[in-house]
């Protein structure tokens, strides 16, 4: 297969996180860009994803906010929000 180079200018902490996400995957950065240009000739479409991902903290709150409802250690429902002030004033 022949081959050509491409010369691109971007950051180099992008560089360094596109390769070690491509390593991760076991492709390399070369085999990204060229199946990512594929893709864009074959659908005439560009698009951006971010995936969402939770940080680790927001990901330890849940599984605490999880264990607490399995010990039934929440507060409420309350009907209004004068009950939920009175609540929070009581602790």
């Amino acid at each position: 297969m022949k081959t050509t180079a491409i010369n691109i200018k971007t950051d180099p902490k992008v560089k360094r996180n596109a390769q070690k996400l491509a390593e991760e995957l076991g492709l390399s950065l070369s085999a990204v860009v060229t199946a990512s240009l594929k893709q864009f000739i074959r659908t005439k479409e560009f698009s951006v994803s971010t995936g969402f991902r939770m940080t680790p903290f927001t990901e330890g709150m849940i599984r605490q906010a999880e264990a607490d409802l399995a010990i039934g250690n929440f507060s409420g429902p309350f009907e209004t929000i004068e009950d939920t002030d009175r609540h929070l004033d009581s602790l």
